[in-house]
């Protein structure tokens, strides 16, 4: 798909957490998303492909090749892609530096917005003090959550043929948790922080599935969310606003063959 098929272009897109290779990514809205998006420059911000879960049983079908075959044409294509890796697919790490089909390989980035802001941009999993203290209680956690997502997807299937929107069970149940909350909190202090003592005015990350734009302290903290529940990205526009954009719906292929293509009406909410 060239950028004259998408209905939307923007300065840069930043995506996070599809986790290929898993029964919860939502690979068919992101593919959506892509068919109706573009963008000059892609951040691709860690577990693009999910080898903890391939690791333990191989999960593949077409829709996710689709995905990776999409991202390589819009870099064919021209798009600047830059892909940091996270704890997921962390065995992307050894290859820092280098380039693969037009996609650089980096531990972490420094992004220049278009009003001058410079954010800093990595995956944030070094900052998940169980993922760098008790990667054992990680994987045991990753296996719940990959029950939850997966009874999560079936529920939102449901919805969708009923014509309701999507709706995040394990996002509810983790705003809900005090401790959630309270992790989440440090989370976002720590990347800010972080952020602060590289000299950046901000920080986009992803890691924890929690899609947001706000202030820490005069940092701004960005969090892309991901594709398996929120279902969101982080768009710059052409003036270096910040948007977070959720993308719930797929256009039916009787809408899709009519001129022009209609767009899913995304929720969003600007920094």
């Amino acid at each position: 798909m060239g950028k004259k098929d998408a209905t939307n272009h923007y300065r840069t897109l930043f995506i996070s957490d599809l986790h290929l290779g898993s029964k919860g990514c939502e690979a068919d809205l992101f593919l959506d998303f892509l068919k109706h998006n573009d963008a000059d420059t892609i951040f691709l911000v860690g577990d693009i492909i999910d080898g903890w879960r391939l690791k333990k049983g191989w999960f593949w079908p077409q829709s996710h090749n689709d995905v990776v075959q999409k991202l390589l044409r819009k870099a064919r294509k021209g798009a600047h892609m830059i892909y940091v890796p996270g704890n997921h697919d962390e065995f992307a790490r050894q290859f820092l530096g280098l380039n693969f089909g037009g996609i650089e390989i980096m531990r972490r980035a420094m992004h220049t917005t278009a009003d001058g802001k410079r954010f800093l941009v990595t995956h944030g999993d070094e900052f998940d003090v169980v993922v760098l203290h008790a990667r054992w209680l990680a994987h045991i956690g990753d296996w719940a959550y990959e029950t939850a997502v997966v009874l999560n997807t079936t529920f939102n299937r449901i919805r969708r043929r009923l014509g309701f929107g999507y709706w995040s069970f394990s996002a509810w149940a983790k705003l809900k948790v005090k401790q959630a909350v309270n992790f989440i909190g440090a989370f976002e202090v720590a990347l800010a922080e972080d952020a602060r003592k590289r000299g950046a005015d901000g920080v986009i990350c992803g890691h924890i599935h929690h899609a947001t734009i706000r202030d820490i302290d005069g940092i701004t903290y960005v969090n892309t969310g991901d594709f398996v529940e929120s279902c969101t990205v982080v768009a710059e526009h052409a003036d270096g606003r910040l948007e977070v954009i959720r993308w719930t719906s797929v256009a039916a292929p009787a809408q899709e063959s009519q001129t022009p293509t209609p767009v899913p009406a995304p929720d969003r909410f600007a920094a």
